[in-house]
């Protein structure tokens, strides 16, 4: 089997000839047509192409695919194409891909849109998202509703297994984030607090941070990127392959079937699992104090009850359990909201993701202000 090779010639008239010689298959490597893009490039161009194939042996679409490269060149730069050069069954190829014009719009491009009208498309995207969530709450709303009266139709064994996946199996995660948590608060805390001869203070900063703040937005963020990550999956999922319509068309409510136990799940959870992380981010606190400070196990734990009031426990369950909220209904609006296919399913579920922690941010700076202005 002979190399492939591709030769040009400017022949008499500005006729530009190109030879094609040895084996043109795409199981070796082949020259490609920038020789030839290169001469109609030039100026003047060639005011016509020819073909030589005398020394062409065995072709296969590879042949092809450099003949329509050459022939969209052409065509671009005006200048004309003699077949009759090329073997039959070739000619005939390149007829029939030429006998079509290319779709407008089939191929993809990058549009460079100016900023003043992304920033406008972005605007319209959060607005519509915002009014999408705000029906998708309403209805959920209603929905819960009847789950709370009975009228709901919903499987008590989705609830129960909704609970494991939301409480039980996310343990292991929250516990490690806590306690690390816990560990660099501590550190952080005896570093600075030492300078001053208050590092027995780390225990108050440890334990109201944990409280307050950070046991339920950590447990939050872990929970939007975990289970409500999984909401949208499966949720989408099921749009995907119209599970969701078959919901409807039996007369069952999808948001009664699908949401609603997720939500109420992911509600009775989450003040579990906060109050849960904030013991071990305590408990990273207190290994990290007692090696690093002068002080025993006893008086560290002393000034971390002194230090952890009521207002503080319950202000924090009650961040995670608006927290929880907003997490499932990002989950299961994006999964509701997926699209036909399955790279829409990723899609919603990387939204998912996005509102959930920004969802997170937004209450949390809003539920600051209130406690400060309540003095909680």
């Amino acid at each position: 089997m002979s190399a492939a090779a591709l030769t040009t010639d400017a022949a008499e008239a500005g006729m530009l000839r190109i030879a094609f010689a040895g084996d043109w298959m795409l199981t070796h490597g082949l020259p490609g047509p920038d020789p030839v893009l290169d001469e109609l490039r030039k100026s003047p161009k060639p005011s016509a192409i020819a073909f030589d194939t005398s020394g062409l042996g065995s072709w296969d679409t590879g042949l092809i695919t450099t003949l329509m490269l050459i022939h969209r060149s052409a065509e671009a730069n005006g200048v004309q194409v003699d077949d009759s050069g090329l073997p039959e069954g070739a000619t005939k190829l390149i007829a029939l891909a030429l006998a079509v014009k290319e779709r407008e719009g089939a191929r993809r491009s990058e549009e460079c849109k100016p900023l003043l009208q992304q920033v406008g498309d972005g605007a319209i995207e959060v607005w519509e998202g915002g009014r999408d969530l705000l029906t998708f709450v309403g209805d959920t709303i209603l929905s819960a509703r009847r789950f709370i009266s009975g009228k709901a139709t919903y499987l008590k064994s989705d609830v129960a297994l909704h609970i494991q996946e939301a409480g039980a199996d996310a343990f292991p995660i929250v516990s490690l984030i806590s306690f690390l948590i816990g560990m660099i608060f501590a550190f952080v805390g005896v570093m600075q607090l030492q300078m001053f001869g208050a590092g027995i203070f780390t225990a108050n900063l440890v334990a109201l941070a944990m409280v307050r703040e950070m046991a339920a937005i950590m447990t939050a963020i872990i929970m939007a990127g975990r289970t409500g990550a999984a909401y949208a999956a499966q949720i989408g999922t099921m749009k995907v392959n119209e599970e969701v319509d078959a919901l409807t068309t039996m007369g069952i409510n999808p948001i009664d079937f699908l949401v609603t136990p997720r939500v109420f799940a992911l509600i009775l959870m989450m003040p579990l699992l906060t109050l849960y992380s904030s013991l071990m981010g305590i408990l990273g606190g207190t290994v990290v104090g007692v090696m690093m400070l002068d002080v025993s196990l006893v008086q560290y734990v002393e000034q971390t009850l002194g230090a952890v009031q009521l207002n503080s426990l319950f202000g924090g369950l009650f961040k995670s359990l608006v927290y929880g909220i907003l997490v499932a209904l990002a989950g299961c609006q994006q999964g509701m909201a997926c699209g036909n296919s399955a790279m829409a399913v990723g899609q919603c579920t990387t939204k998912a993701v996005v509102m959930g922690i920004v969802l997170i941010v937004i209450s949390a700076s809003v539920l600051t202000i209130i406690y400060i202005n309540l003095g909680i």
